[in-house]
């Protein structure tokens, strides 16, 4: 399995690409109106407040349309720049314009603070606060209300900022409704590789076992059917054989520290139940050796044991260069081991006895 990560942000960028939407739809849609028909005193003041405005929304633009977080420093620097053109823009307006259809600027910034602060809360909601508290101060400011202005303002106000805190817990719960899915994908898909990788190591170990068998059944067949007579040494050299070849396969699947030496005991094993004095000597600290390896290397062991008539002598020698599974045996008969592309296999004869070596190169693995 790959590393584990955390799931990637969707929620976020998706909401800013639609903050973006709505910035530029209330600005250039609803709030250019009533920037040309109203007197503000002076007019460059708000027509100032408005282009900062738009600049925020064109520089935020940039990052939000590739998906991609906006900047610390243009955040802060955005946030300044978006309440001190709602502070502008607010104290040019006519006489009675406050909270009303002059003073565009009062639910505008409030867009413009949620695509600069959306994943920033706390923040938002403090320079949401003091957007409120700049606005209301300015209205009375102005002159004493009367309580019909009081309760429009309240209203314009209270309506306002509901519509646009509640963008904060949708995107809330959007943002944690997405991990929890991606986190049931993500397990889902690790459920799915460790069927995949179950299944494949089940065929592996199925050809494994079919080609075993494929040379034990005939022999079985053959004895069963009389064709093989148990008291000849061919036969008995070939059951012993295939005994000893059934019993590394089974080692082969258990779980040990050390799966060589584990394969090479289970063949001693073998040998020394058929009364073969076998000593084994092991040199080296433990290498992670493949499967395949290990059955190219422990072949020359079950060839000779199997053979072998009254002593064996094995050894395993690891090192950073390579492994060398080594056998000596005073055998009866030839021992004929095929070549194999992924060990070297020596064989030397010393009279009765014949030494047979596997060696795998780690470094050229």
């Amino acid at each position: 399995m790959t590393e584990s990560r955390a799931p990637r942000d969707h929620v976020h960028p998706t909401m800013r690409i639609a903050l973006l939407c709505v910035v530029s739809v209330v600005q250039f849609g609803l709030c250019v109106r009533p920037l040309v028909e109203y007197a503000y005193q002076p007019r460059w003041v708000a027509v100032a407040a408005f282009t900062v405005l738009a600049l925020v929304t064109a520089t935020c633009g940039v990052w939000v349309v590739r998906r991609m977080p906006i900047p610390a420093a243009v955040v802060v620097i955005g946030t300044v720049a978006t309440l001190a053109a709602s502070a502008g823009a607010t104290h040019v307006l006519p006489p009675g314009g406050h909270f009303g259809t002059p003073d565009w600027s009062f639910g505008l910034v409030g867009w413009h603070l949620l695509l600069l602060l959306l994943e920033r809360v706390p923040v938002l909601l403090t320079a949401l606060a003091v957007h409120l508290t700049a606005s209301l101060g300015q209205f009375l400011l102005a002159g004493v209300p009367d309580r019909a202005e009081i309760g429009a303002a309240g209203i314009v106000a209270f309506g306002t900022a509901s519509i646009q805190l509640a963008v904060v817990p949708l995107s809330r719960m959007l943002h944690r409704r997405s991990r929890q899915a991606m986190s049931v994908t993500a397990e889902r898909d690790r459920l799915i590789t460790r069927v995949m990788s179950a299944e494949q190591w089940e065929r592996e170990q199925r050809t494994v076992f079919a080609g075993q068998l494929g040379v034990t059944l005939p022999l079985l067949a053959d004895l069963a059917d009389g064709v093989l007579d148990p008291r000849d040494d061919d036969t008995r050299r070939r059951c012993c054989l295939a005994a000893t070849q059934l019993r590394r396969l089974f080692a082969e699947n258990d779980e040990v520290p050390d799966p060589l030496v584990h394969e090479v005991t289970a063949c001693a094993d073998e040998a020394e139940r058929r009364g073969v004095e076998v000593s084994l000597a092991v040199s080296g600290a433990a290498v992670a050796v493949p499967s395949d390896v290990r059955r190219e290397l422990t072949s020359p062991v079950v060839a000779t044991l199997a053979a072998a008539r009254s002593y064996a002598r094995v050894s395993v020698l690891r090192t950073h260069e390579d492994v060398r599974v080594a056998v000596m045996a005073d055998v009866g008969t030839n021992v004929v081991t095929a070549t194999s592309p992924l060990v070297e296999i020596d064989c030397d004869t010393y009279g009765e006895c014949v030494r047979m070596e596997a060696r795998w190169r780690t470094r050229n693995s």
